[in-house]
């Protein structure tokens, strides 16, 4: 694939910032939900306390909830976007008028993080496993941990806890016996004296961290989620640039040490698309793996789950 200079990417959100904001307009206002914060979200971070987002003429407001409820809060109007792609790919295959518009990540650096007991996998039988929320990234690549290692769904417990903050201070105070987690709680856990029992990230495909939005939002408002995503898309070069600032960040953020703050950001820039898309490759890829527990119409098209024509041009 033809890789776009990375001086270019600046460049051009910038001037896409130039085109959109004029003096003296006023703020729009923008509410992003969000599961849990993680290092996979530092650039939403980043794009707020950089002053990306007033710079687009933009009022962002982040608000948690569980990604469960998610797609109804997004076509209620509670919120304009969140941060989960899959969910909003899920919703969408079950009728619902959403779509995904950007994927900040070609790949997922999801891990099984286990107390220091489980040395194989018959010792995960009878335990329990914290993930994020059923139908999550956590609660799928989990499910594919489990048949790398040879064990049945039932043989192990799935305990939801709202997010993977949560998930680590279950695992932390010896509530589950292992908790499929990200950086930086994947490393803080080993700190603690955890273990990292299995990579999970490549074992299924799965979009990772982005927005999806409404089709009424795409209709109405597309002037709106242009602005929202180039902020962002800045706010990803600012890091992948800055990386001394951005694991100071990291490590103010998530009460991190300097050594897993840094460990946390070359994971996961190493992971940050270049352009804020992802091929239809991966989406049927995770359709494939939706049908696997409910009916799905082959006539489902991947391609129409997700628009990126509103990403900043870098072509």
């Amino acid at each position: 694939m033809y890789k776009i200079p990375f001086i270019t990417v600046l460049v051009v959100v910038g001037e896409f910032f130039s085109q959109c904001v004029k003096a003296g307009e006023p703020l729009q206002k923008v509410r992003i939900g969000y599961p849990s914060a993680a290092v996979s979200t530092l650039p939403f971070d980043i794009a707020k306390e950089k002053g990306f987002y007033s710079k687009a003429g933009l009022d962002v407001e982040y608000i948690q909830m569980r990604a469960a409820i998610a797609p109804q809060a997004i076509l209620n109007g509670n919120i304009n976007f969140f941060t989960s792609p899959q969910s909003g790919i899920s919703a969408a295959v079950s009728g619902l008028p959403l779509v995904v518009v950007l994927v900040l990540y070609k790949d997922t650096p999801w891990v099984l993080v286990t107390s220091k007991e489980i040395n194989q996998a018959q010792d995960l039988i009878g335990k329990k496993i914290a993930i994020s929320d059923l139908r999550s990234s956590p609660y799928y690549f989990a499910r594919a941990g489990f048949k790398k290692l040879g064990l049945d769904d039932k043989q192990v417990s799935l305990a939801t806890t709202g997010g993977t903050s949560n998930s680590f201070a279950a695992l932390t105070s010896n509530l589950v016996a292992g908790a499929v987690l990200s950086p930086p709680f994947d490393d803080k856990a080993v700190s603690l004296g955890f273990k990292k029992f299995l990579f999970l990230g490549d074992l299924a495909d799965i979009p990772y961290v982005g927005l999806f939005t409404s089709q009424a939002e795409i209709r109405d408002s597309r002037d709106r989620i242009k602005r929202t995503i180039a902020a962002v898309m800045d706010a990803v070069s600012w890091q992948r640039a800055n990386r001394s600032g951005a694991v100071k960040m990291i490590a103010a953020k998530f009460k991190v040490s300097q050594s897993e703050a840094e460990r946390s950001y070359d994971t996961m820039t190493g992971l940050l698309s270049m352009d804020g898309s992802i091929g239809v490759k991966k989406v049927r890829g995770y359709l494939n793996l939706l049908r696997e527990e409910r009916p799905i119409s082959e006539a489902v098209d991947p391609e129409k789950l997700v628009d990126f024509s509103m990403l900043p041009s870098i072509r």
